[in-house]
């Protein structure tokens, strides 16, 4: 392609910033990046309080955040922010150690059976289902994995033929009783149902093993994790300060047309023309969302196998808050509730945050899911009011809410279109009306697996 192709992306978080940096370092430098808000960061959202800042999305990173990596050398930045823990609490709001032997003398066969089935995971992951964690969906419906390994910093390209990748269409729960390994649930739900991922029981099992390939979720376990001092939007404020093209704020996208080779962005009310469009922005949002947020297929001359296909995707309604405690309230330590993390607990609190360990002059944050495949979705203020009672019940009371945000969170599909080739039929698509797809939909919702897709499509069409 032409070095000096004029390249529109739409949204300047992780996935649309990231493509930014990948084009320019392959020697694009005729691009640009408009961004809706006011802020770049997409789900990165860091504000301040107290003369700190707080996470009210992306919390924290891990070694094998390879992209994320990537930003971090070509900014000159590096993972400086506080250490993490955490502990545990049971419904009651009673500590519990549920992975401490000693601690749970009755739960020791379970512990052990557990143990095996992890080493056992480890290994069919490796074997059973080689190349599961490349980026990306890319053939997995067709038994097949074409990509960038993610085993290590190199990101060498791989490809071959498994035929076993097809059961990663199949629910988590079922892929894991399908295995013989239904104790690594026990594991894996923290990081991810509590991350607002959704639940096993709906969620296929691509998605998870691909953000929580064996070795992330053992960095996790092991709270081998990234910070940043001035969280994670600081990440993408930097790279986009450091971009040759830095993100246009404010920019609102009336109307895309593509005609005749070309690109026509109708931004804050002036026609732009360009060549080729990637859009990092949502593709579709069921239903009308309270911010006003809209899906690609809104704005754009969308065609029928556009909408045919990205009408398939749902999303997470997930949400945090941010709030304030009296001293002798706060929580010496992060809390994760596991008795919350499963569907007849929906709406309830499911994790809550503290960042800064020497200060109680800060807040915490708390997170919660409202909705399941099979369920009636909770709304908002119901689920508001659930997680602020549950912290009464945690006798971690809030004496005040600073902040609140319900995110468009997580797009994916559901297993029977992800067994069907939705994945495959997408990435025919790439191009094809001078448009890329890219962002969370393409790979997975944490902010190193949206990067990490962005440098692939750099890599495969530019």
């Amino acid at each position: 392609m032409d070095k000096n192709t004029r390249i529109c992306i739409v949204g300047g978080g992780p996935a649309g910033l990231s493509a930014g940096m990948y084009l320019e370092q392959k020697g694009y430098e005729n691009y640009t990046i408009l961004e809706r808000l006011d802020r770049v960061g997409g789900k990165c959202w860091s504000p301040h309080y107290n003369g700190r800042r707080y996470e009210m999305g992306a919390i924290m990173g891990v070694p094998s955040y390879y992209a994320v990596h990537d930003v971090e050398e070509f900014c000159g930045i590096t993972h400086d922010g506080p250490k993490l823990n955490r502990n545990y609490k049971n419904g009651e709001g009673k500590v519990i150690e549920p992975f401490e032997p000693k601690k749970n003398i009755l739960k020791i066969p379970r512990l052990l059976r557990m143990k095996k089935q992890l080493k056992k995971f480890g290994e069919l992951l490796e074997t059973k289902y080689k190349g599961y964690d490349v980026n990306g969906h890319r053939g997995v419906a067709e038994g097949r994995y074409d990509g960038f390994s993610q085993q290590n910093a190199k990101r060498e390209p791989i490809s071959g033929e498994n035929p076993n990748l097809k059961d990663l269409a199949l629910p988590f729960s079922e892929f894991c009783k399908l295995n013989g390994i239904e104790l690594i649930q026990d594991i894996w739900i923290g990081p991810y149902t509590s991350f607002g991922y959704g639940y096993f029981d709906e969620i296929p099992a691509g998605y998870v093993v691909k953000y929580l390939d064996f070795q992330t979720t053992m960095n996790f376990v092991k709270v081998n994790l990234w910070t940043w001092k001035e969280g994670t939007q600081y990440i993408w404020e930097q790279l986009n300060a450091h971009l040759k093209n830095p993100a246009r704020l404010g920019s609102r996208i009336d109307k895309v047309e593509r005609r005749d080779g070309k690109v026509y962005v109708t931004v804050n009310g002036a026609e732009e023309e360009y060549d080729k469009i990637i859009v990092t922005a949502p593709l579709y949002i069921p239903n009308k969302r309270a911010d006003g947020q809209i899906g690609m297929v809104d704005y754009f001359d969308t065609r029928d196998d556009e909408r045919e296909l990205f009408s398939k995707i749902d999303y997470e309604r997930y949400d945090v808050l941010a709030v304030e405690t009296k001293p002798e309230d706060h929580p010496e330590i992060s809390y994760y509730v596991f008795d919350n993390m499963v569907p007849s607990r929906l709406g309830h609190l499911m994790v809550y945050y503290r960042r800064w360990k020497d200060s109680v002059d800060q807040v915490i944050t708390t997170y919660a899911l409202r909705k399941h495949k099979k369920s009636k979705e909770i709304p908002y203020e119901d689920c508001k009011k659930m997680v602020l009672d549950d912290l009464k019940t945690m006798k971690n009371p809030a004496s005040n809410v600073v902040n609140e945000w319900s995110v468009y969170y997580f797009p994916h599909v559901f297993s029977e279109d992800y067994a069907a080739g939705w994945y495959d039929k997408v990435e025919a698509m790439q191009g094809k009306y001078d448009t890329y797809y890219a962002g969370e939909i393409m790979s997975f919702g944490d902010m190193d697996e949206t990067a990490e897709y962005s440098r692939e499509l750099v890599e495969r069409f530019f």
